[in-house]
């Protein structure tokens, strides 16, 4: 028998490679971890699935929202963080939007393309307006620094972009709405116009002077949109509304808060945080 050339035998050795790694890294090692892992986790490893009157009602690994069919936040209930990806787990990640994003798109119905109908809201804005919903929904100031009164960033497009001014535009406000500030370095302050060009301004976020009463991850999503926690300062803000939405003693609710208080990771790593899922089957089962 002819020996086979070099050529084929190397692709020969390749597929038995290819093979033997998929039955020991693609079979083997995952039934491994998988049978360690429900013998020493098996809550865990079956996904910390929740369940209530008989039935799945989540993760308790998973955040959720608790809003009502009108997409308003059903007031008895403690509300979870922000979510970029609604919390699917087929779409979990962030909005990848960053700290310079600053400027909305303003939506213009004459506009050609659904993309400039529709605008687009920057990071500082989607903090802004969630800041001010909060606000109303528990009966605090949702102001913030950087932020107007009424729930976008507070950035000026200043004209030219060197040099002394000329020409000032709120730029997330949308005419005819009144800028947040009526006149910069002497120039009137003018509306956004939607459909106009504002990029070759010079970008200038203001800071005034308010302090933000609504913690921070009530504002901002996680990394992973996922995540089942929220900070003890939130359920803290939120737990006056809740217990009088069900005619509980807020005592009560701050004590239920902190039975569902996970401590640091490892004892240093992290931030307390309140699972808002189990904190609220807690308050149903007071019903």
């Amino acid at each position: 028998m002819e020996r086979l050339p070099n050529t084929l035998r190397r692709h020969l050795a390749a597929v038995r490679a290819v093979a033997v790694l998929t039955v020991i890294l693609g079979v083997l090692y995952p039934l491994l971890v998988t049978g360690i892992a429900q013998v020493l986790l098996p809550h865990r490893a079956g996904g910390s699935i929740l369940r209530e009157d008989g039935r799945d009602v989540g993760s308790a690994l998973i955040g959720q929202s608790f809003t009502g069919r009108d997409g308003n936040p059903l007031k008895k209930y403690f509300q979870s963080r922000p979510s970029a990806g609604g919390y699917d787990p087929l779409a979990s990640g962030a909005s990848n939007l960053g700290p310079q994003d600053v400027v909305d798109r303003l939506p213009d119905p004459r506009g050609t393309g659904q993309a400039a109908r529709k605008g687009r809201i920057s990071l500082l804005t989607q903090v802004c307006a969630r800041s001010k919903a909060v606000g109303e929904l528990e009966g605090v100031s949702g102001a913030r620094p950087y932020c107007t009164g009424d729930g976008v960033g507070a950035v000026l497009k200043v004209f030219p972009a060197v040099g002394t001014p000329t020409r000032v535009v709120s730029v997330n406000q949308a005419c005819p709405a009144t800028p947040f500030i009526p006149a910069y370095q002497g120039v009137k302050v003018e509306c956004g116009k939607p459909g106009e060009d504002y990029a070759a301004g010079r970008t200038v976020p203001v800071r005034g002077n308010a302090r933000a009463v609504v913690p921070p991850d009530a504002v901002t999503a996680s990394g992973s949109g996922l995540d089942p926690h929220i900070s003890v300062a939130y359920a803290e803000l939120q737990a006056p509304r809740v217990a009088r939405e069900r005619g509980l003693d807020v005592h009560r609710v701050r004590t239920l808060i902190a039975e569902h208080t996970t401590g640091r990771a490892l004892g240093f790593m992290g931030e307390p945080g309140v699972n808002v899922l189990e904190l609220n089957l807690a308050l149903d089962r007071k019903r």
